[in-house]
């Protein structure tokens, strides 16, 4: 598994979507970078990583993660995922969530329904070109390929094991992304969000960010506007309410 370190502080890894790689998470790894110990890691027949006979699922890629962070000493660290990587994430503090301090999840789904249509029907081929820089295997593509289609069409129904989980997440979404935004807001339910605060009862330590005008590609370029999300929920910080002493 290719990776690469940057940056000083609180340990946070960071997992890029689908057919992508490091460089094209763009901005927000050396953004981050600035703040937190960034470990960035290119997955499975991604980028400078080797496929091998392995099919590419959520549980597998999680179980990445974990091996990872034993090869290098780590024993709990913030996430930050990017689509395939969000869910992944997600799958992660459900497999192993003694190894996670707080996952930022952009573009996350957590049951196959929430998918929109026109996602569940897509073919990267644009990719194509990009993967030859760097793969370790030039000609790979069209097996990747086929294990990521394999792998949109994986049985997705984690709901009650999202329900159980204790790790905090920052849910962020564009208002045009390929998860629907009915399903973003019930992942933010399930994990306890969307109550009525100035109430007298605590903030669920879990988040909801929705993007305007904003894709599915567009989420990862708007690396600003991520940063001012991701800083605050890592940091702990929460906006203060008018009714709270100062």
């Amino acid at each position: 598994m290719y990776y690469e370190v940057s940056g000083k502080g609180d340990p946070l890894i960071v997992l890029h979507g689908a057919y992508m790689n490091i460089p094209t998470m763009g901005a927000i790894i050396p953004k981050l970078a600035k703040t937190h110990r960034v470990y960035a890691l290119e997955f499975q027949g991604h980028g400078r990583t080797t496929d091998i006979d392995r099919p590419i699922t959520y549980p597998h890629l999680a179980d990445d993660i974990a091996a990872f962070m034993d090869a290098v000493g780590l024993k709990k660290a913030d996430v930050f995922g990017y689509s395939m990587g969000a869910a992944a994430g997600l799958q992660f503090a459900i497999r192993h969530p003694e190894k996670v301090n707080k996952l930022a999840a952009a573009s996350v789904a957590y049951d196959v329904e929430g998918w929109q249509p026109e996602f569940k029907e897509f073919i990267p081929q644009p990719f194509a070109k990009d993967y030859r820089k760097l793969a370790a295997n030039p000609e790979g593509f069209p097996e990747l390929v086929r294990k990521l289609i394999a792998l949109e069409k994986e049985p997705m129904a984690w709901g009650e094991q999202v329900k159980s989980l204790k790790t905090p997440v920052l849910i962020i979404t564009g208002d045009a992304d390929v998860s629907t935004l009915e399903h973003s807001v019930a992942l933010f339910r399930l994990l306890g969000g969307g109550g009525a605060g100035d109430m007298g009862k605590p903030l669920s330590p879990s988040r909801l960010a929705v993007l305007p005008a904003t894709s599915h590609t567009a989420v990862i370029t708007q690396t600003e506007l991520l940063h001012a999300f991701i800083e605050p929920f890592l940091k702990g910080i929460t906006p203060k309410g008018m009714f709270e002493a100062p």
